[in-house]
């Protein structure tokens, strides 16, 4: 990652993590260091009700210019924490990261690699990857795999894992991207790499190792079924509605009308 030019954004949100929030972001920073390019590290608290933020405010005059957080004021979810960060990034790709560690960024490297390689402008980890090392529990994996058939059959992705939590964008694929987005939670995901592949961006996938770090996860029964209703939206406002479609012809209508204003 020495010969990166341009500067690296890592973004993590963060929600109830105070047990293990400080050593997480200084491992992340410890890894981004050795890396040895630019970068700076935007975490993103999403109203958590533990003293979350007020740890990672802490640790944040000990990286000044480097980490940056923000806050939240109530419970929004992970989708609308991470379209809020953009608003705070200054890189030129932009990484996302869990905060849990289940994922280490010492694997942004391969990310950067095939982002080069493929000539890609989005690199996301999958958890179907042949290559992919996984530990984690059976029902997780029987739940991944039925959402990538899911998926496939509504949007044919090319690629088989939307919800793994390390991925690494161009920047300006996101700020294309962000503003259509209207999922605020776990759906978020599909709905960036779907409007994304409309567009015509390349997406590549990358191998990953992850090792559970939860002895119980966090994704109840009813972030499933939300999950599975967003993604039904999704599809609803991409091939039905033309939700999608329809913003960008009424943004160049009202752009073209502007300059219109303009000349006169």
């Amino acid at each position: 990652m020495k010969n990166i030019e341009g500067k690296v954004s890592v973004v993590i949100p963060t929600y109830n993590e105070s047990g293990r929030i400080v050593p997480n972001l200084e491992e992340t920073i410890k890894t981004f260091n050795d890396f040895d390019c630019l970068w700076e590290l935007i975490v993103m608290d999403d109203g958590s009700e533990d003293d979350t933020y007020e740890l990672i405010r802490e640790l944040s005059f000990k990286y000044p210019g480097h980490l940056i957080v923000k806050k939240n004021t109530i419970h929004i979810g992970k989708g609308r924490a991470l379209k809020k960060a953009l608003h705070y990034v200054s890189g030129d790709y932009v990484v996302f990261l869990d905060a849990d560690m289940d994922l280490h960024p010492i694997q942004a490297q391969t990310l950067f690699d095939i982002m080069r390689l493929d000539n890609a402008d989005i690199v996301i980890g999958s958890k179907l990857h042949p290559n992919s090392v996984v530990n984690y529990p059976l029902q997780r994996k029987i739940v991944s795999y039925c959402y990538y058939l899911l998926v496939k059959l509504l949007f044919n992705l090319p690629c088989h894992d939307t919800q793994t939590g390390i991925k690494l964008f161009k920047a300006e694929v996101l700020q294309k991207v962000f503003p259509r987005i209207l999922v605020k939670k776990f759906a978020f995901d599909l709905e960036v790499l779907v409007n994304a592949h409309h567009l015509g961006y390349k997406i590549a996938e990358a191998p990953i190792v992850l090792n559970n770090q939860r002895r119980y996860g966090r994704i109840g029964t009813s972030s499933f079924f939300t999950t599975f209703w967003d993604t039904l939206a999704v599809f609803y406002r991409m091939h039905i509605s033309k939700y999608y479609d329809r913003i960008d012809y009424h943004r160049r209508k009202n752009l073209a009308k502007e300059f219109r204003r303009m000349r006169r």
